[in-house]
């Protein structure tokens, strides 16, 4: 359920898409009946642990569906690569992959996906509850035109973990609400608090969905981004640059050790080796720390990600279903994706698999489900926290050019945000200053603002 996205992987996302969006999107085809065909359909889907458990369970919704799911599984990297070429191409091999909130605004506004509304199966679901789906959610996976593209199966936000008895030992109280500068001064006094541990694990390792994943929402609420409403590029603006120094000196200074190649794994490992007393990075860590053989379960506490100018920090990603306009079996596929995203599917995984392994964070009813805040007590409730404030449409102190928080919707993004954290990540390894890597930012930002500004 972490957000990771590899460098090769930024730069050929963006460039499949950027080499389609100049050909006009492809658009259009197929039909929107339901069934056509047959009463299958072909799914593209990524490999992590809750995919491959819908896919145990798929025979409960062919059953009762009377239709056959055939399941393309494939590594997040090549997943998101087939599915760029296969959405822009508009083949018609799949009628359903999973995407994210970055790709379903970019791929509805190319015209390569069903509105989710427009389709009778979804006109004829009572059953499904759309309002019953986190509401920022819901706006991170609409288009331009404002319906609805994708459905979450899970979502995440972020927050901050870390060793309630470390800190209780060490002194230090830790804010259900924390400033950055609070969390900066306990990292400093967590530091060395056991043999071997840091004060806190922070993502530096290069990709657009690594270091600027966490170091994004820091820009955010110290009063950067990346670009103005008007697209005028603020790189390099006092606030991305105090931002930036702030991220890096505290992993300088306080951080785990390799921190320049230390991603979302890297960080799960340290703090489960006691080798770091704290770490801001995705809610859904939360559940791998408190898996029944984890050294740090019941150790424990979370709370929202750490702020400066906004009320909240926490970024929102959601791994989505989203229907290819091509295909002539939409009816089937809603259906589909009603069953995979439903409340139904949730109490089917938590009676069979455990209530902690449900695909959560989307629903709100998932949070009241008593055997589900049984067994994800330690999180549930800052998890749905930091979701239920995470605002995809306004997360920093000025209004942005396009819906999202730790990135800017748009195809050149992959590849910006790539190069600057590798750039990043020197500043982090001592290989370059901040004041260099964000100037070098800077000029590639103004390189992309100049393809949208007049539009």
């Amino acid at each position: 359920m972490r957000w990771t996205y590899k460098v090769v992987s930024a730069t050929g996302l963006s460039a499949l898409l950027l080499a389609s969006a100049a050909c006009g999107g492809a658009g259009g085809g197929g039909g929107g009946g339901g069934g056509g065909g047959g009463h299958s359909i072909n799914v593209l889907m990524v490999n992590n642990s809750q995919m491959l458990t819908l896919q145990k369970h798929i025979g409960e919704f062919q059953k009762e569906s009377g239709i056959t799911v055939n399941f393309t599984v494939k590594p997040e990297n090549d997943m998101r690569n087939q599915a760029a070429t296969e959405f822009a191409n508009q083949s018609g091999q799949f009628d359903v992959a999973t995407l994210s909130n970055f790709e379903i605004p970019i791929y509805s506004k190319n015209n390569w996906l069903w509105p989710l509304e427009d389709i009778q199966a979804y006109k004829d679901d009572k059953d499904f509850n759309q309002a019953d789906i986190f509401p920022s959610m819901t706006a991170s996976l609409k288009g331009p035109d404002g319906k609805l593209y994708g459905e979450p199966f899970y979502g995440e936000s972020s927050f901050l973990m870390y060793r309630k008895d470390i800190a209780d030992k060490a002194g230090v109280t830790i804010k259900d609400n924390p400033t950055w500068d609070e969390v900066a001064a306990a990292a400093a006094k967590l530091d060395g608090a056991e043999p071997g541990m840091k004060g806190i694990c922070l993502r530096g390792l290069p990709g657009w969905g690594e270091v600027f994943a966490p170091l994004t929402t820091v820009v955010n609420t110290f009063g950067g981004t990346w670009f103005e409403k008007d697209w005028t590029p603020k790189v390099n603006a006092p606030e991305f640059k105090a931002a930036t120094s702030f991220y890096t000196d505290l992993v300088k200074t306080h951080g785990e050790a390799g921190a320049a190649q230390a991603g979302f794994a890297e960080c799960l490992t340290a703090v489960t080796q006691s080798k770091a007393a704290m770490w801001y990075d995705a809610t859904s860590a939360a559940g791998k720390l408190e898996v029944s053989d984890s050294p740090v379960k019941g150790k424990m506490a979370y709370v929202q990600a750490p702020v400066k100018m906004t009320k909240s920090s926490g970024w929102l990603y959601a791994w989505s279903w989203a229907i290819e306009k091509k295909s002539a079996k939409s009816d089937d596929a809603r259906k589909f994706i009603s069953w995979a995203s439903s409340k139904k599917y949730e109490e089917l995984v938590g009676g069979a698999e455990g209530w902690a392994n449900v695909p959560a964070g989307k629903r709100a009813s998932t949070y009241a489900n008593a055997e589900y805040k049984k067994a994800a007590g330690a999180f549930a409730e800052p998890t749905l926290k930091a979701i239920e404030s995470a605002d995809p449409t306004n997360p920093g102190v000025q209004p942005r050019p396009t819906i999202g928080i730790q990135f800017v919707d748009i195809p050149e993004f992959t590849d910006l945000g790539t190069k600057v954290s590798q750039d990043v990540s020197g500043v982090i390894a001592g290989k370059t200053t901040v004041d260099a890597a964000l100037n070098n930012g800077q000029t590639l930002a103004e390189a992309v603002a100049k393809k949208y500004q007049g539009k």
